[in-house]
């Protein structure tokens, strides 16, 4: 199996965008330079800032669909490695603390 790479890059309008790629860089060159159609091609310059090597295309898969189920915050603790704020900033429990 290929290592693949679930990704989220910062947009120009402060916007993330969650993907996966098996060639990363190349995907990254894609984006920055508009040729990758769709949401980024409108909102750059886009800036990596997170990405994670994984075994396969269907892990890269499953972490990319995962985190684009994610707040914008539990995103950003992502971003800055800061691993144990992520169960508490879970949908779930957010939710339960602002009641």
């Amino acid at each position: 199996m290929a290592a693949s790479w679930a990704y989220i890059l910062k947009c120009a309008d402060g916007s993330y965008y969650t993907g996966c790629t098996t060639f990363l860089e190349q995907r990254y060159g894609q984006h920055q330079a508009g040729t990758f159609d769709g949401y980024t091609s409108k909102r750059r310059p886009v800036v990596m800032v997170w990405s994670q090597e994984v075994q396969s295309i269907d892990q890269a898969i499953f972490l990319e669909r995962q985190i684009k189920g994610w707040s914008r915050a539990k995103k950003e603790a992502l971003i800055r490695g800061e691993f144990d704020l992520l169960p508490l900033l879970s949908r779930s429990a957010y939710r339960c603390s602002e009641r």
